[in-house]
Order: structure tokens, then C-alpha cells, then sequence
């Protein structure tokens, strides 16, 4: 019966790709080493340890509205999914390496992305958690078929710079933000009304009336300014 074990040894941006994509390197080890593997169909839960680093007062400030606020965080500091990814195996024996494609998104309301984007430094925790099926050659000949073991994962840390490096090659000096439709369409008559040459203006504009607190403003106990 064969035994897979994972490990993740590096992560690289997918070059030249139409959308944001991670190719995490996996190492898969197979016990008994002598043992066929024929192919495996193999599905990753990848999960953000975020207990697992520390922050800067920046960094807090702007994670307040993933956790509250940093007193709050014994209780609501908590591992958060990221996303599934999925990767077909081909055969081997003993072991062998595949890249696991993970597409990644800009959309700031998207829980892992805002998380991601006020990182400033350091690493990333992630758990990957596994499952799938594994086609193997049994001692007869014939093609066998298990699961992966239920207890299949393995943690890595990703440099923050990655993700921050892909970001700006996509989205060089700028973020994306959804709005919905009826914000959108008021955003759009304004702009329209003041003749503005741009939706940076627009919203400039707009900020400039407020009294709005910069990023680099936050207080020093990471709590944000109303």
C-alpha cells in the first residue's frame, strides 16, 4: 500500500502569465520507495497560519479589518482558508517533483488578499492539507486504487516579496477594488459632472473633503482613527 509524503520547496510566479499565477514546487515520496506509482489525482486546501508571524504597528493597522483590533487577538487570530488547488501526478517510483499551479487574485475584498497586502516583510505561514486518489501497481501487476491518507500535509513559508513582486508586474503603481453596480454608477456621475480626466481624480477629489488618515498616520497602537 503506498504512502505519499509532501513537501514544498520553493515557490515561483508563473512568467509571462494573462492573470496572477504561483507554481509551489512539491516534492512527493512514496513508501515502500520501490513501489510503482502509476499516476495521482491530487487536491491541496491551502490554509494561512496567521498565528504563525508577528506585525509591525503598520501591518496591524491595516489587518484590522480581517481580526479587529490587536487586543482582540488571542481570539480571533486564527488559521484562514486561502484556496484549493489541484494537480495531476504523473507516474514515478521513490519520488519525484511537480509544480502545483495556484492562480491568485487583486480583488481587495477577498479575505486572503487584503491579508496578503498589508504584509510588509517576512514570510507568509501556509498549511497545505492533502487529498486525492493514487493509481498504483500492486505486487500482481494489476492497476490498484487508494486515497490519499487523510493525515497528508505539510507547512511552508512564502516570502511576502513573491506575492508583493507578482502584484506589481500585473499591477504596476496601482490596486484593484469591486465595487457594486449602483456605487459604481454614482462614482461614475460624479466624475462625469466634474469633467474629471480619471478615477484617481474622482476619488481624490472626494477624499480631499474628508479628513481621511493616511496609511502611514496610524497611531502607534495599531488602532485606526475615526
Amino acid at each position: 500500500m503506498p504512502e505519499l509524503g509532501f513537501q514544498v520547496t520553493d515557490v515561483q510566479p508563473a512568467h509571462h502569465g494573462a492573470t496572477p499565477l504561483l507554481h509551489f514546487m512539491l516534492e512527493i515520496a512514496n513508501t515502500p520507495p520501490g513501489q510503482t506509482i502509476h499516476s495521482a489525482m491530487l487536491q491541496a486546501q491551502i490554509q494561512i497560519q496567521s498565528v504563525r508571524r508577528s506585525y509591525n504597528e503598520r501591518e496591524k493597522a491595516k489587518l484590522v479589518d480581517l481580526f479587529g483590533t490587536p487586543e482582540r487577538w488571542g481570539q480571533t487570530l486564527r488559521n484562514r482558508l486561502w484556496t484549493h488547488a489541484h494537480v495531476a501526478v504523473p507516474g514515478f517510483t521513490g519520488s519525484t517533483q511537480v509544480a502545483l499551479p495556484v492562480t491568485c487574485t487583486y480583488d481587495l475584498n477577498v479575505a486572503a488578499t487584503k491579508y496578503f497586502y498589508a504584509l510588509e516583510d517576512g514570510n507568509i505561514p501556509l498549511l497545505f492539507l492533502f487529498s486525492g486518489t493514487i493509481f498504483y501497481k500492486a505486487p500482481s501487476g494489476m492497476l490498484q486504487v487508494q486515497q490519499v491518507s487523510w493525515n497528508s500535509e505539510c507547512a511552508y513559508d512564502m516570502p511576502a516579496a513573491v506575492w508583493q513582486d507578482m502584484m506589481d508586474a500585473h499591477y504596476p503603481n496601482s490596486a484593484w477594488l469591486y465595487l457594486r453596480r449602483e456605487v459604481f454608477d454614482r462614482l461614475y456621475a460624479y466624475k462625469s459632472q466634474h469633467s474629471l480626466p480619471s478615477w484617481e481624480a474622482a476619488l481624490d477629489r472626494l477624499l480631499s473633503k474628508e479628513e481621511a488618515t493616511p496609511v502611514d498616520a496610524f497611531p502607534s497602537n495599531g488602532e485606526v482613527r475615526s
